[in-house]
């Protein structure tokens, strides 16, 4: 039976689990004509398919795989290419005759010509109505139009982030993970705008990869302010470092030191009460 394969497709960069109309041996990095729900589109083979894979995917597309693509194929993808230039162009010269309030970002014209896809950024909602219209008779297929977003708009036109390598919403992400400030202060991160945002304006994808062990660590912490016991005295916690696993504490005597968690012997609660850190010790 033919393997199923993770196949990349579309200006989108969809991922979904396609299977080969017939028995053909495929490599991660293959080019293949492939039938999708839009029509035929070409993508990029990623790797064979699993159960597992296809359950990390957050919307997977599926479809069948029809061929690997050929020299013709190859061609027909560059003449494509140079065609989105020129509907791009005429999309916004229409734009601008009915003085619409809308930005062009991009145009996908399926591989078998079912459908011309335009993606644009509006502040609300647009009436593109006649737009659709104009075009329809221009190209004498189907329209679409598709609003996105600033975080959609990088992952169409980014190329590199501020890391030197290509940006990760235009490579291996799949979904736009949620971000917010308050990962950027748990992880210390500077909270200059211009350095924690992306190329997109927003806050930059890559400050939820290791969220999840911030907050992990964070939770083996007393929290700043908590009163704790430790082999050199009493104090207050002051501050957190995360993941060295270390307190900023003010003793009793006015100094300040850096101790490690594992010497933190209790918390003292509100009530007086000590609460040791760690199982042993309590049994002690």
């Amino acid at each position: 039976m033919p393997v199923p394969q993770l196949v990349r497709h579309g200006t989108m960069r969809f991922v979904g689990e396609f299977a080969p109309e017939t028995q053909i041996a495929l490599k991660r990095g293959d080019g293949v004509v492939v039938r999708t729900e839009r029509g035929v589109e070409w993508g990029e083979v990623l790797c064979e398919s699993s159960p597992h894979a296809v359950q990390m995917l957050p919307e997977p597309t599926k479809g069948k795989i029809v061929r690997v693509m050929s020299e013709a194929d190859r061609a027909e993808v560059e003449r494509l290419r140079q065609r989105e230039e020129v509907e791009f162009h005429r999309c916004n010269d229409f734009i601008r005759e009915r003085r619409l309030q809308m930005e062009l970002v991009d145009v996908e014209h399926l591989f078998g010509g079912e459908r011309v896809v335009f993606y644009f950024l509006a502040e609300k909602r647009v009436d593109f109505r006649d737009l659709v219209k104009d075009l329809a008779r221009e190209y004498r297929t189907r329209i679409e139009m598709r609003q996105i977003g600033v975080r959609d708009e990088a992952k169409l036109l980014a190329d590199y982030g501020d890391c030197g390598k290509p940006v990760c919403c235009n490579t291996h992400l799949t979904a736009m993970p949620p971000v917010s400030m308050k990962m950027a202060k748990l992880q210390k991160s500077t909270l200059d705008p211009s350095k924690i945002s992306g190329r997109c304006g927003r806050l930059k994808c890559c400050l939820r990869y290791e969220q999840h062990v911030y907050e992990e660590f964070q939770k083996e912490l007393p929290a700043s302010g908590a009163r704790v016991v430790t082999a050199k005295g009493q104090g207050r916690v002051l501050a957190q470092e995360v993941l060295a696993r270390r307190l900023l504490i003010e003793f009793e005597d006015g100094r300040r030191l850096p101790v490690p968690a594992d010497e933190i012997l209790s918390v003292i609660r509100p009530q007086g009460k000590q609460t040791p850190l760690r199982e042993e010790e309590e049994v002690d």
